[in-house]
């Protein structure tokens, strides 16, 4: 082989190096601006180098809502989002889109909470002005199903969509009703010097529903099916070493990236970790829990109608987390022979 036909062949393979790392490139995006708590197992993930670890090169943005990361991934511009579950239904049902879920949070935290004490009850938000993050967003289709109970629908409240700044507008005194998670109350109480009144939590109205879903297109999953693997594999990674207390004061500095101080972001890790915020040894896809999203946004109309349901088999595809489960068990295994 002659020097110039060696220099053609180490500049081929350094171009098929380049060509394989790009596709082993991401782009992800979180719901909120500051993110929900729920996704700090991804910045954990970036931060402590989880993502590098495993070889895939992930870009993290945050936007408005969920629902418009769910979009931006229909449009193409995002690989995935971290989004709703029941706007996902609602987007395959009525749009047709082919999103699919590789990974989900089930476990909703929601609550209707009121810095009135006179609006307490869940009849008293009959009229009233309540704050969501967007309208179709998270935290509306949440409001819809916290005022069930009493016979409330969306068109007898005034949603005012604040993306994630629910609770500073009630701290502002512009909203007296939020929709809010958890780990919003401690900030509130501590900033308005009293407590805040809880209309009605999400456990109380639906214990069977499903919170969060990392969305793909199926098409964009099969063309980069090995980096999803990859991001799937760190996260997995990421959830052990943010729900293990040794690590509790460097995961709450990692959480000021979802606005919390270190102090509230401490107090909430174990409590999102009793109630199972992030799933331990399962993909978070649980068909009990997606067919129950399904049933409910039919009930409450928000599939229109002449639409056909997505079915949880269309919903999901789970031999992405079992793939990625597997190359974190093979790794461990690995690292534990090399220690003999």
């Amino acid at each position: 082989m002659t020097t110039r036909m060696r220099l053609l062949a180490v500049t081929a393979v350094a171009l098929c190096e380049r060509a394989a790392l790009a596709e082993e490139k991401l782009k992800i995006a979180m719901p909120g601006v500051p993110p929900v708590f729920g996704s700090l197992v991804t910045y954990v993930a970036r931060d402590e180098g989880f993502f590098k670890k495993y070889g895939v090169e992930v870009e993290v943005r945050t936007f408005d809502s969920g629902a418009a990361a769910a979009q931006a991934v229909v449009s193409g511009d995002i690989d995935a989002s971290l989004s709703p579950t029941p706007v996902v239904v609602r987007m395959i049902s009525n749009g047709g889109v082919d999103l699919v879920a590789i990974y989900g949070m089930q476990n909703p935290d929601w609550l209707l909470g009121s810095i009135d004490p006179a609006l307490s009850k869940c009849k008293d938000v009959d009229g009233q002005s309540v704050g969501v993050d967007s309208i179709g967003g998270a935290r509306a289709a949440a409001l819809e199903q916290l005022i069930r109970p009493c016979g409330l629908k969306l068109d007898r409240v005034k949603l005012v969509a604040l993306s994630t700044n629910v609770g500073a507008a009630m701290v502002a005194g512009q909203l007296k009703l939020g929709v809010l998670h958890q780990d919003d109350v401690p900030v509130l109480e501590e900033q308005l010097g009293r407590p805040i009144v809880v209309v009605q939590s999400f456990q109380d109205v639906n214990q069977r529903s499903h919170y969060l879903s990392l969305v793909s297109t199926r098409a964009r999953v099969g063309q980069k099916r090995d980096a999803y693997v990859r991001l799937l594999a760190a996260i997995i990674d990421a959830t052990r070493y943010t729900l293990n207390p040794a690590h509790a004061d460097r995961v709450a500095k990692i959480a000021a990236v979802t606005g919390r101080s270190e102090k509230i972001a401490k107090e909430a890790l174990p409590r999102f970790a009793k109630m199972g915020l992030w799933p331990v040894g399962d993909d978070g896809l649980p068909r009990a829990n997606l067919e129950s999203v399904v049933a409910v946004e039919k009930e409450l109309g928000s599939i229109k109608p002449g639409k056909t349901p997505v079915s949880y088999d269309q919903l999901v595809d789970r031999t992405v987390w079992k793939d990625a489960d597997a190359l974190v068990r093979k790794r461990a295994e690995t690292a534990a022979g090399e220690k003999k």
